[in-house]
């Protein structure tokens, strides 16, 4: 039988892949300040493809560190989609975490090797890794080890919150809008939601509203399934049944998963931990309802589309499992990474070549709409097909196109929006008032509730 290294090896001749990889030996897991070093080490490592910054702290002080490689690192470019991966956000859910540490050191070692593929990966994506949003509760899991973990031992954080409970529920909202023909996207959040949610949480959706993030994936463990919105049903919970919960994106949306279950190893093929998931993918309400997660949060507030990659069926797998485990997520992890070039994207602007931000983009038939960032350029990952796309914004002329999307890489569509012109001056009419003199009086021109 060969060894978890021996395996390694031929993993990375079947892969083409050039830098010399890291020992069995060297996969072992990472307590925080482990961790914090090894981010800085890729950093010092690829210094000109990467940056590291904090989007805040836990509870307990811990920084919230994310590993960034770019081209032109801190800086977003026009058309350059963003990426992001979150790991360990249940703290005894561990594989994530080590996964996003090993993928990090990966992405630096085979773009130091001239690998193309990852070279052009980082060229032409801004890719954002997260690996432990819950630092405080790994520590509590990791101070009993992988042979005694409980299955709920650190899975929250300090305070023993579930942080994928923990974001505002937009899900409700969204259902509501649908019956009454409501707004489909960018959900506004509750009054004072700041004070409702944990530091983490806070932490996350800031980072979530700072960055015009595309596609994401949140890593968890318990199962291996690659899990979809919607979260949360529409259907009032009954025990024992479930019910699927399609996004309007469903099909993009199984597609994304599949990218990743049939990239897997062993996901694909269904049976794991006892489950039993066809082609190893799940709509997650029909797996189990779920409120104030993060996955539908980020469709339902943000441009985001994201995913939740269950990974395996120990929460806290042993140390020697690892590099079998990272055997086995490497190629999916860099092929849904990939996924972030399909569809369409392009720039809007103004009859002058200005950009406009928070243009509406409509596709017919799809009731989800994404809005262009600040430079004005946007992404609207796509199945292939041939589609009509609508570009909107506050005081222009909204535009109609029709595109065909490929299988390749995005197709870029432009849009330049005229102003709207001004309309007809209002008639005055002007009234003596007591003293003689002339009044103006504007009709009233919205007699709304409001």
């Amino acid at each position: 039988m060969l060894s978890s290294s021996s395996l390694i090896w031929i993993g990375a001749l079947l892969l083409g892949l050039k830098a010399s990889l890291t020992r069995a030996s060297d996969f072992q897991h990472h307590a925080y300040e482990e961790m914090v070093r090894a981010l800085f080490a890729v950093q010092s490592d690829c210094p000109y493809i990467t940056r590291i910054y904090s989007i805040g702290h836990s509870i307990e002080g811990r920084h919230l560190y994310v590993l960034e490689f770019s081209d032109n690192p801190g800086i977003h470019e026009a058309l350059e989609p963003e990426f992001k991966y979150v790991g360990n956000m249940h703290g005894n859910e561990v594989l994530g975490r080590e996964l996003l540490i090993y993928l990090a050191q990966f992405l630096c070692e085979e773009y130091r090797a001239g690998n193309e593929r990852i070279t052009h990966l980082i060229h032409d994506t801004r890719i954002h890794i997260l690996p432990s949003m819950n630092p405080d509760g790994y520590e509590v899991a990791a101070s009993q080890g992988p042979e005694f973990n409980g299955y709920l031992v650190g899975r929250g954080n300090s305070k023993e919150v579930d942080l994928n409970r923990n974001f505002p529920d937009l899900n409700a909202l969204m259902y509501y809008y649908e019956k009454h023909n409501g707004q489909n996207h960018h959900l506004p959040l509750p009054d004072n939601w700041e004070l409702q949610v944990e530091p983490e949480t806070l932490a996350v959706i800031k980072w979530m509203q700072n960055y015009n993030f595309v596609l994401s994936a949140n890593l968890h463990g318990g199962a291996v399934v690659a899990n979809y919105p919607f979260d949360r049903s529409r259907e009032p919970r009954i025990r024992g049944k479930t019910t699927y919960s399609a996004s309007p994106d469903d099909k993009i949306f199984r597609k994304l998963a599949k990218t990743y279950s049939y990239a897997h190893s062993w996901m694909h093929k269904g049976w794991n931990c006892g489950d039993y998931f066809d082609e190893g993918i799940t709509n997650g309400a029909s797996w189990y309802s779920l409120s104030k997660g993060m996955q539908d949060f980020n469709y339902l507030h943000t441009n985001c589309f994201e995913i939740t990659l269950e990974l395996s069926c120990d929460k806290f797998p042993p140390a020697s499992a690892l590099a079998s485990e990272w055997l086995a997520n490497r190629e999916a992890l860099v092929s849904y990474m990939e996924q972030v070039h399909h569809g369409i994207k392009g720039m809007v602007y103004d009859e002058n070549n200005n950009p406009i931000s928070n243009a509406v983009i409509s596709v017919a038939g799809i009731n989800h709409d994404i809005t262009s960032g600040t430079d004005g350029d946007y992404f609207r990952l796509l199945l292939p097909g041939t589609y009509t796309v609508k570009a909107s914004a506050l005081g222009y002329q909204s535009f109609t196109s029709t595109v065909t999307v490929g299988p390749a890489e995005a197709v870029q569509l432009h849009f330049y929006l005229k102003v709207q012109p001004k309309r007809t001056n209002l008639h005055v009419k002007f009234y003596p008032n007591k003293k003689g003199a002339s009044t103006a009086k504007i009709p009233p021109t919205n007699l709304g509730p409001r």
